[in-house]
């Protein structure tokens, strides 16, 4: 397990890299069960779909700081995350505000040309944009607390029963626990070809959108032939390792559900019942439904 220099190292190193990357630490998180931990990020999705007032949002938050601490992954590299959705986010909003069209009377707060801009509009493109972070917060600290492998064993395992009807199981965790542990490697890689063709005088930001494109070309190549010859070598090395599938292989750790995991349980499905009955109401609690 890393020190603390080692993990402050790890971070630098890994700085440019939001997506794939993996945390190690020691804390009740890191220590839950893979399968336990993607059941429960599936569930997390579900019930976030269920809030739909900012203030079920600020709930929702609030109960994700739980595990966030519990982790002890830093947070800036957990908000690293979001910048991939900054765009998407931007876009939604701008979509919702300017094409939302209030059901009743509703003045419009600003207005030029045939675009109105609604009151309306605004606040549901901040839940828009608040589910949007929520949504992508909570799988990153699963990628961030669980290791390729260890994820790729439990989807494995999970997707077991589907083998009965002949589904390549096996197979597709590796195609995934290959594609997890290759996005950081490409993505260093990317950036020396970059650095290697700026030291050429290569100019990549200045320009129209056309002449960027094209200057992307010669990162482009040599990208692929790298990934290609990687992996190629990566099938020679599994083909003279004897690897012919999942059949008759053994695991080296057995995953085990533990007292951890049906704590976990207890506290997702503790947060949608919350979500739920404050969403409709099911106990006559009025005065706080717009928690919901």
């Amino acid at each position: 397990m890393f020190d603390k220099v080692s993990r402050r190292n790890y971070a630098v190193k890994m700085r440019d890299i939001s997506f794939g990357q993996y945390y190690p630490q020691k804390s009740f998180v890191h220590r839950l069960d893979a399968r336990a931990k993607f059941l429960l990020v599936v569930a997390y999705i579900v019930f976030i779909f269920f809030i739909d007032t900012f203030a079920g949002y600020a709930f929702a938050a609030l109960c994700l700081c739980v595990p966030i601490v519990l982790s002890r992954v830093p947070l800036r590299l957990i908000l690293k995350s979001l910048r991939a959705i900054v765009f998407l986010i931007v876009f939604t909003m701008a979509l919702n505000v300017l094409f939302f069209r209030p059901q009743g009377v509703e003045e419009p707060l600003a207005a030029f040309w045939i675009v109105k801009i609604y009151g309306g509009g605004l606040m549901y493109a901040g839940k828009m944009a608040a589910r949007l972070i929520l949504l992508i917060v909570g799988p990153s600290l699963l990628t961030l607390t669980t290791s390729p492998m260890e994820l790729t064993n439990a989807i494995e395992s999970l997707l077991k029963p589907l083998s009965w009807i002949r589904f390549p199981t096996h197979e597709l965790a590796m195609i995934m626990s290959i594609a997890l542990s290759i996005i950081p490697t490409i993505m260093e890689e990317t950036d020396k070809i970059v650095k290697a063709q700026k030291a050429r005088c290569a100019d990549f930001e200045s320009g129209s959108l056309l002449k960027k494109a094209k200057a992307l070309v010669p990162v482009l190549v040599p990208l692929f032939v790298s990934s290609f010859r990687r992996a190629d070598e990566l099938a020679m090395a599994m083909d003279s390792r004897c690897y012919h599938g999942g059949k008759g292989r053994t695991k080296l750790k057995i995953l085990r559900y533990g007292w951890r995991d049906l704590a976990a349980a207890a506290a997702v499905l503790s947060f949608g019942f919350a979500v739920l009955v404050l969403r409709y109401n099911w106990f006559g609690f009025g005065f706080i439904q717009w928690l919901a």
